[in-house]
């Protein structure tokens, strides 16, 4: 039995006792906390905490911002909860190369507004960028609806500074755009939901901040998928180039523009002169009995930050709410509508609040949930079913961790599991680096 006092003298042999904080993270709803938290501050107290944990056979779950903190796990208490919060602030700026190199704590919308001066930007727009760290939306392979236009953390990332359980610190990639040499360990960690190492270090390429942006909305009141259908494989197949092509549910898009009719969020991002040209290619292919309203600049932004703050955040829980359930939903592009539609008429049978949305052109949807948790474990079941016989897959990236140990929130363990546990045991033979924070248990 784990003996707290004897844990806190030996971490305090390793960090100061400031960094140290005993008993206040035990008992969260969401599970993935520790009987003592540790906030290092440099990659070389990582490296301690994670060589003692090794020796000594001590589990650790790694948090940064804590948005994803309902994120898979089994667990509701590790021995130590590794706080990467301290741990921020630019390494390396290259604005010529346009590379930039920070740690893994910083918050993403300290980086884009520092990049902003810059007229430079990360090409990722996660929820919740106030408070997600990069290193958190890497290890989660964390993406919006603008991975249509921008790609995902995989094509962000150019290199990393890892620190495997054992202590030892490993780059991955380089500091370079063109880096081509040997295999690229990078995709090896992003996504791998920190049980691999603790990314302590991220270089990322960086794109020019758009001279012009604009949203245009476009509702369809009576409700015909087909024509969305129509309209955006219309579009997908133009020389136009939407960033984002998002179809959002009735209920989303009356919480973001008060209209209760599905609508289609799709934003250009140019110079001027390139992106008026472009809404005036969508207005002269606009389907009759549709409604468009143009969003430039200023509301576009607006727009956004309102829609990256509507899913769950696991920072913010409170007691007494509505559970909250949020669910990455993958099919082939157009499929969506189909996914969207299903969400959609799940508000009935089972009582909920549901918010959806899913990008026709990649394919990725999310639904939030919110209810009684018996009616949400009902409805991530029927919703895995439907999508399924799509020849999709649900992954569920909110829960709390009673509803967690209910229903297997990465689904249906893969073929190549046996891959990732060999190198699961590669790495942390001794497993004590997020257990059971990943797919088939690892």
């Amino acid at each position: 039995m784990l003996n707290v006092t004897d844990l806190l003298t030996d971490l305090k042999s390793i960090i100061s006792e400031e960094q140290i904080k005993g008993g206040e993270d035990v008992n969260h709803p969401l599970g993935n906390g520790g009987q003592v938290t540790v906030f290092p501050t440099s990659e070389e107290e990582i490296a301690a905490i994670l060589k003692y944990a090794n020796t000594h056979g001590r589990k650790i779950s790694v948090m940064g911002g804590g948005t994803k903190r309902g994120f898979g796990g089994l667990i509701e208490s590790a021995d130590i909860l590794l706080s990467m919060v301290n741990h921020k602030g630019i390494v390396e700026h290259e604005v010529g190369d346009m590379t930039l190199t920070v740690k893994a704590g910083t918050p993403f919308k300290q980086l884009q507004e520092y990049l902003a001066i810059h007229k430079q930007q990360i090409s990722l727009d996660p929820a919740w960028p106030e408070i997600a760290t990069i290193g958190g939306i890497i290890v989660a392979n964390e993406s919006g609806p603008k991975r249509l236009g921008y790609g995902s953390s995989r094509d962000v990332v150019i290199g990393l500074r890892n620190i495997y359980p054992d202590g030892s610190i490993i780059r991955s990639g380089g500091k370079v755009v063109k880096n081509v040499a040997g295999y690229d360990m990078n995709k090896l960690f992003i996504g791998a939901m920190g049980t691999l190492g603790v990314v302590s270090e991220v270089t990322v390429k960086l794109r020019p901040l758009a001279k012009f942006e604009s949203l245009i909305l476009l509702s369809f009141p009576e409700g015909n998928l087909d024509a969305i259908r129509t309209f955006s494989k219309s579009l997908l197949d133009s020389t136009m180039e939407p960033v984002t092509l998002e179809l959002l549910s009735p209920s989303l898009s009356e919480k973001l523009t008060g209209q209760f009719t599905y609508t289609l969020a799709m934003s250009f991002e140019d110079v001027e002169s390139s992106v008026h040209y472009q809404e005036g290619f969508v207005k002269s292919m606009q389907p009759s009995d549709t409604n468009m309203s143009i969003l430039s600049q200023q509301k576009a932004h607006i727009f956004w930050n309102q829609f990256y703050t509507i899913c769950p955040n696991g920072a913010d829980v409170l007691s007494g709410k509505k559970t909250e359930a949020a669910l990455k939903i993958g099919v082939v592009n157009l499929d969506v509508l189909q996914v969207i539609k299903e969400s959609e008429l799940l508000k009935d049978p089972f009582g909920l609040m549901v918010e959806a949305h899913g990008g026709l052109g990649h394919g990725l949807c999310q639904v939030n949930l919110k209810g009684s948790s018996e009616d949400i474990v009902l409805a991530i079941h029927h919703l895995r079913e439907f999508v399924t016989k799509l020849g999709g897959y649900v992954v569920v990236k909110h829960l709390p961790l009673n509803l967690r140990k209910k229903v297997d929130v990465w689904g249906d363990k893969p073929s190549y599991l046996f891959l990732l546990e060999g190198i699961k045991s590669k790495v942390d033979p001794n497993k004590i680096l997020n257990p059971k924070r990943f797919v088939g248990g690892i």
